[in-house]
């Protein structure tokens, strides 16, 4: 009977989304679905119309059977404080997993809505949108702890009873990761990068973004180029565009130096193996793989914190 109460406390929990505004009390939220029906940029939506095809058909290439609902996502498009900034680097947003939902903000000053490119506006909203439905199709185990329902397996990663992560996190100065925190973020952020790029090279966008977006453009497809962030100073540069360099430094761009270090010429080879993993929940393709060009164990060798006394997230 316990386990049944707290499993109703969590199904309950994720058809409430009283909560999902809290963290930002100056924003109006509307739905995605009402957003892309209320949109009268017709370039605008032609974005995130081919960007949903390719993204469903990539997802299905790669295990994932149901993208998140459109009306699960929950979308800020206006804010009263006059310094507010849209977009991906938007603080506290993103998946939530209790309530299967998704906070996202649309690009732009969002006291002023019309001020951003509709084409780069969609574009961005699509590289979260992606973003999340792969977090949303994650492989997930939850246990009963201490009269709460805690996960304790997400995709490749896995806590210990005592909520130890499986591996260390990185130093502040690591140039590539060994965390799989961070390679499961950067590899889900890899594929929404890579639906954007591709929607962006099929209408030609890059010719149509105005100087002041650039930055913004090539970090939503995953082009940003390695002086993008050598001269931001605080105080000089948004708080967007440091929370970009933030993200770019800590997951991107430590990814794709993991990817590197251990796949080599077969570095895409290695990335589409991780992310099917973090979907099924199966990692013995990705191990074999590691054993075969890094020996026998690799997976607990290369990610496995000693401070971890649990099994490993394939068992």
């Amino acid at each position: 009977m316990a386990d049944r109460a707290e499993l109703a406390h969590l199904l309950a929990a994720r058809r409430s989304t009283a909560a999902l505004d809290q963290a930002h009390p100056h924003m109006a939220f509307s739905l995605l679905h009402w957003v892309l029906d209320t949109w009268a940029d017709e370039a605008a939506r032609e974005v995130f119309r081919q960007g949903s095809a390719l993204l469903a058909d990539r997802c299905r290439e790669l295990g994932l059977r149901q993208l998140l609902p459109i009306d699960r996502v929950w979308v800020g498009v206006r804010s009263t404080q006059p310094e507010a900034f849209g977009g991906f680097h938007h603080p506290n947003q993103g998946y939530r997993h209790v309530q299967l939902a998704s906070v996202i903000t649309m690009y732009g000053r969002l006291n002023d809505p019309g001020s951003a490119s509709p084409e780069l506006g969609a574009l961005d909203l699509l590289r979260s949108y992606a973003h999340d439905c792969l977090h949303f199709g994650s492989f997930r185990e939850y246990r009963l702890q201490g009269g709460q329902v805690v996960r304790s397996r997400y995709g490749i990663n896995r806590r210990d009873t005592q909520g130890q992560a499986y591996s260390a996190l990185d130093r502040d100065d690591a140039v590539s990761t060994r965390n799989l925190g961070v390679i499961m973020e950067g590899a889900t952020d890899r594929e929404a990068r890579l639906i954007a790029a591709m929607v962006a090279d099929r209408l030609g966008l890059a010719e149509r973004i105005a100087p002041p977006d650039q930055l913004a453009f090539r970090d939503t497809t995953g082009r940003l180029r390695p002086d993008d962030f050598d001269h931001f100073e605080p105080g000089v540069a948004t708080r967007f565009q440091l929370a970009m360099a933030g993200y770019e430094r800590g997951v991107g761009a430590r990814y794709q130096r993991f990817l590197a270090e251990m796949g080599g010429a077969t570095a895409g080879s290695l990335h589409e193996l991780v992310v099917a993993a973090i979907i099924s929940g199966d990692l013995a393709r990705l191990t074999n793989w590691l054993d075969r060009r890094h020996g026998p164990g690799s997976f607990p060798r290369i990610f496995r914190s000693p401070a971890y006394k649990g099994p490993d997230p394939g068992e």
